[in-house]
């Protein structure tokens, strides 16, 4: 993955790549399409990634990998999220990677709101 990072890295209009740990999950041509459709705006659109205190993630590298944690803290600036994991029946605070979870539950349903009131505004 850290090849296909570094092609694209310093491409115009890219900002990240949508990964999962060391997993990139592919998106089929026809969904492209249809966001194509529905979003005509040049302009990068924010989206609500679902880490928030109190969401559940899964831990997606490292030691933990599959673990289940609580969110307690997202630290933007360290790009890192505080999370409260169960080892060995006994809450232990750890902060990891703020690519290294995947929100529990979260589905194009769960982001249609936001996107939604994006679209509105164009």
């Amino acid at each position: 993955m850290e090849n296909l990072l570094s092609e694209i890295r310093y491409v115009a209009g890219i900002s990240s790549l949508v990964h999962f740990g060391q997993r990139i999950p592919p998106v089929p041509d026809h969904v492209i399409d249809d966001l194509k459709e529905c979003f005509h705006a040049e302009e990068p659109m924010a989206v609500d990634d679902g880490l928030v205190p109190g969401a559940e993630v899964t831990i997606a590298t490292g030691a933990f990998l599959g673990s289940r944690a609580i969110v307690l803290q997202v630290l933007p600036a360290k790009q890192r999220v505080q999370v409260l994991l169960d080892i060995l029946g006994r809450p232990t605070l750890a902060e990891v990677d703020r690519c290294s979870v995947a929100p529990d539950n979260l589905c194009m349903a769960d982001l249609v709101p936001s996107l939604a009131a994006i679209r509105s505004r164009n």
